[in-house]
């Protein structure tokens, strides 16, 4: 690898990810310290990893949150300032260089948002309520953690964020199969996380619901409302997307993506049915995450 200084140190977690890998470790060849850090996967992620001249520290793999934070509190970074990638996502050189740019400024902020290009079906998707998709990866060491949550988690940042201008590419190459199933098994963890917030049983340490706010803090304000308050949420949520949000500007893509979230939405509103039912698969599959809210009741829904 060739080091331009300043770079951060670059942090991925991975599990057979041999499609996706090789792509999002060319966009950080511009870095010194590249971390894969693997889920003990049984494809050629890991040798492609060493190839690249990436070092790669493994673990089994618990939920999304406290896999990642272990990662930033147990790995030796090299650099003061990391930057979490998924190995479906890649760094423009136009980003590469404003992080450069943003570090030699020794910038007083512990955290930066990046947007992210979200493609789907070989389309930008620009519309639909998915553009900017606002995540924090870009922190100081010691200054973020993700929230205690198994699923689309976002960083808790002490201090003050900014934002990045420009956005990085987020393009899964492993097609529509590896899709559905992917958000089948998100679908079951957020209908515990939304579970877990109707009963009352979240964590203190987890990211803010504010709807004047920029980015993740209002999309989760926006959700909160939408499970306690909202019937025929996946009709609503399709229509969110499709015709308020603009998503039919994205033509056909644009119409089987939101037509997607609305399936992923519903799914989620049948499996917290399910943990409705504290003898249910879901409850005792879950059990471990609920804890006494798997006992509190049937939970608020409208589909």
């Amino acid at each position: 690898m060739t080091s331009l200084t300043p770079c951060p140190s670059i942090l991925v977690p991975t599990r057979n990810e041999e499609r996706n890998l090789p792509a999002c470790l060319k966009s950080v060849a511009w870095c010194d310290d590249v971390v894969v850090f693997d889920s003990f996967s049984s494809d050629a992620t890991v040798s492609l990893a060493e190839q690249q001249g990436a070092r790669v520290v493994q673990r089994t793999f618990d939920n999304f949150a406290s896999h990642k934070n272990w990662a930033i509190s147990h790995v030796e970074f090299r650099h003061e300032w990391i930057l979490i990638l998924d190995a479906d996502e890649r760094i423009t050189p136009e980003l590469a260089h404003e992080i450069q740019a943003l570090l030699t400024s020794s910038p007083r902020e512990n955290g930066f948002y990046v947007a992210r290009q979200n493609w789907f079906a070989g389309h930008w998707i620009r519309h639909g309520g998915w553009y900017p998709n606002w995540n924090l990866r870009l922190f100081r060491r010691g200054k973020a953690q993700y929230e205690p949550r198994i699923v689309h988690e976002h960083m808790v940042v002490e201090g003050e964020a900014g934002f990045l201008k420009n956005p990085l590419v987020h393009y899964d190459y492993k097609g529509i199969e590896r899709y559905i199933e992917r958000h089948n098994t998100y679908s079951s963890m957020e209908a515990v996380e939304v579970f877990r917030t109707l009963h009352g049983k979240k964590e203190s340490n987890t990211l803010k619901g504010l709807l004047w706010a920029r980015g993740p803090e209002r999309r989760r304000f926006l959700k909160n409302l939408a499970y306690r308050y909202l019937p025929a949420r996946s009709f609503l949520k399709f229509l969110w997307m499709y015709i308020i949000q603009l998503g039919f500007l994205d033509g056909r893509a644009g119409f089987r993506y939101c037509l997607l979230h609305s399936i992923y939405e519903y799914q989620i509103s049948l499996k917290l049915l399910e943990l409705s039912d504290p003898k249910s698969a879901m409850t005792e599959k879950y059990s471990s995450y609920l804890g006494d809210s798997a006992l509190a009741g049937r939970v608020m829904h409208g589909d």
